[in-house]
């Protein structure tokens, strides 16, 4: 737990340290998507053997490379733009000391104070900190910039609006009800220390969070593509960061603040739970926030690192060249590095390059002339089918055997250690493609009797016998069950299997199909590609869903059945919506009023409530936020009414009942 405690610290107080260094370059993939890119040099590693005359080229050209990146750094020093380079720092070490010797100032220096009691306080000083930033990106540059949008002097709303995401929300909910629960808290201290009950009341907004690191990227993009493009747009947000009020920081400072927030929650939280006494009461309501936020932290760091993982893709691909036949977004890097080949002709060496992927080895020499690429590829080995070994040479020290389908080489490393290096990412890539199809038939094979399943070997050759969407009634991968309103049948294109959205959120190239990419299970997916992907298993931590309907009806502002349209606003399902008095922030959907777990929940705070034209004999109104928009159907005038009015006090943050309403609304309601 400790190193586990020491590893989270490390997203901490990252912007002052490589603001200065980080570098957007923008490309393309395959024409579908823009990333910000920052090539890494390869880790140098000790030279015991003699270098013969490819060698120093090669490193002459390895010191060419780092020297152009400086320049090429301190050239865009001056535009200070962030882009996920700076994300992907967030995962590396550094002093865990500096933040909360900053956060502690607030305390007296020998206070007596409980230590857990220390710790709440801290919380709530930087909760206050937080909150002003968020006040600064909310009320200062979106309004300001917004403003200056709708009257057509700097960029369309619609940009704006991207940039910013949902930064509206995560600003009223820290701002209307989490900092004033806290302050209220920690004056009422002394009769009620406790905290736990109050961050649980975080879980069902943490989800704003995901949207908003899922576009930071691109708002990064957009930042740095209009301010080209747009001189007002530039000055107007120029004008802002020169404010007292910025302390000299950038817009895109300020925006990674809340990438940061959810960490913090996790480090602060964890020493409270520490520090907590054996019989506090607050013990079990504190460990079981902290899982909470655990889950969520685990969740964006899980993003962060595969937009690492893309990033560094990128950066190998352009020094390959591009070429059509090795760009593959699935592809996991494990080691590169230069190699000497021995010839088995002239008992020689020379100077190769070699990358390591998840599924194959690429075989390169360095090109005379670099333009465009830094490599040529010689060759391309499948992982799949590969053997390694070391040689006993006393010619050629530091050598091993790599034997492929394609080929068999031997190779010598520069010394013992980078030998054993090479031998070890090797052979762990090779347990991993192993490991995988393993894992893949037996999933294939024994997952459900007597359904259709093709033999592994056939997989995406062949089209699979679909299996019927009325033989089952629950997800034939994570075994949820399915419904009408969140979790939909899929079919997977590789088995034929039925799955539910989130287990067929892949695609593969399909043989049987032209290699065109088809939606696939993660199952398939797995095998099809060789990548591994970072499993969401959020179903497992779904208690703030499991409310009894019965239950939660009882004591509730407002329940009822109603219809929540598709997005085409053509059809829908019917559902039994309610807004529990102990959560009244939250909208639980439960497909019948005897559900004894809900199929989902909207956080209602930062919503707008729209009423709608009354057309074709329906009362209709919506729930929009962003890009998010719910179109809801009542059975009548006066329920319509009466929803609209709850959901506009629960958007606001009023979480007290209006006076003169009793606890059974409920009732009315049916």
């Amino acid at each position: 737990m400790e190193g586990e405690a020491d590893n989270q610290r490390s997203v901490l107080n990252l912007v002052a340290v490589f603001e200065e260094h980080c570098r957007a370059d923008k490309f393309a993939w395959r024409d579908k998507q823009a990333l910000h890119i920052q090539t890494a040099p390869a880790t140098s590693q000790p030279q015991q053997l003699p270098a013969s005359p490819a060698s120093r080229s090669l490193s002459q050209m390895a010191a060419r490379h780092r020297a152009q990146q400086e320049n090429e750094e301190e050239e865009q020093q001056g535009q200070r733009q962030l882009s996920f380079k700076c994300l992907r720092s967030l995962r590396h070490k550094i002093s865990d000391d500096n933040w909360r010797r900053q956060q502690d100032a607030g305390l007296e220096p020998g206070s007596k104070e409980p230590e857990e009691k220390k710790i709440a306080l801290e919380l709530l000083e930087t909760e206050q900190a937080y909150v002003n930033r968020l006040h600064l990106l909310d009320q200062i540059f979106y309004t300001e910039l917004m403003k200056e949008a709708k009257n057509g002097k700097t960029v369309p709303e619609e940009v704006v609006k991207m940039i910013f995401s949902n930064i509206s929300s995560i600003y009223q909910f820290h701002a209307k009800f989490f900092l004033p629960e806290l302050q209220k808290r920690m004056e009422d201290w002394s009769c009620n220390p406790r905290i736990g009950d109050v961050i649980q009341k975080l879980a069902p907004f943490l989800k704003m969070y995901g949207e908003y690191v899922k576009n930071f990227d691109k708002a990064m993009e957009l930042i740095t593509i209009w301010s080209e493009k747009s001189p007002p747009f530039q000055e107007l947000i120029a004008d802002i960061q020169k404010r007292k009020v910025c302390a000299n920081l950038t817009l895109q400072h300020h925006m990674l603040e809340p990438v940061q927030r959810i960490p913090r929650y996790e480090l602060l939280l964890k020493d409270y739970v520490r520090k907590l006494p054996p019989e506090s009461p607050d013990r079990e309501d504190a460990e079981k926030a902290l899982e909470m936020i655990f889950m969520v932290a685990k969740h964006s760091n899980a993003a962060i690192a595969e937009m690492e993982r893309l990033q560094n893709l990128w950066a190998v691909y352009q020094r390959l060249g591009l070429e059509d036949d090795i760009v593959d977004p699935s592809n996991e890097l494990i080691k590169e590095g230069p190699i000497q080949k021995i010839s088995t002709r002239n008992n020689s060496t020379s100077e190769k390059y070699l990358f390591l992927f998840n599924n194959m080895l690429l075989y390169c020499v360095p090109k005379v002339i670099q333009v465009g690429a830094e490599f040529q590829v010689h060759l391309r080995i499948d992982v799949d089918g590969m053997k390694v070994r070391e040689l006993n040479d006393t010619e050629f020290p530091h050598t091993f055997l790599l034997s492929g389908k394609q080929r068999t080489l031997e190779l010598q490393a520069r010394s013992e250690e980078e030998m054993n290096a090479w031998l070890k990412a090797f052979q762990d890539a090779i347990d991993r493609k192993e490991k995988r199809s393993e894992t893949f038939k037996t999933a294939v094979h024994g997952l459900e009797t007597g359904t259709p399943a093709l033999k592994t070997e056939e997989l995406g050759r062949r089209a699979p016998q679909w299996v019927r969407d009325n033989l089952v009634t629950m997800c034939m991968r994570c075994k949820e069950p399915f419904n009408a309103i969140v979790r939909r049948r899929h079919h997977c294109r590789a088995c034929g299997y039925v799955v539910c959205a989130r287990c067929s959120d892949y695609k593969a190239e399909l043989q049987y199909d032209g290699n065109r990419l088809n939606r696939v299970c993660h199952e398939c997916y797995i095998f099809l590609t060789g990548h591994v992907v970072l499993e969401d298993r959020e179903g497992k931590h779904k208690g703030i869903l499991e409310k009894g309907a019965a239950e939660v009806s009882g004591r509730s502002l407002l329940c009822s059945s109603l219809q929540l349209l598709d997005k085409n606003g053509k059809g829908g399902t019917r559902g039994w919506f309610v807004i529990p008095r102990d959560d009244p922030l939250v909208l639980y959907i439960y497909a019948a009023p005897q559900d004894v777990r809900a199929h989902t929940s909207i956080p209602l705070l930062g919503y707008q409530v729209r009423d709608l034209p009354q057309g074709d004999s329906r009362h209709l109104f919506q729930l929009a936020q962003s890009r998010q928009v719910y179109t809801f159907v009542a059975d009548t005038e006066e329920l319509k009414r009466r929803w609209m009015k709850a959901m506009a006090r629960s958007a606001a943050g009023i979480t007290h009942p209006e006076e003169g309403k009793d606890a059974d609304s409920c009732d009315e309601a049916e």
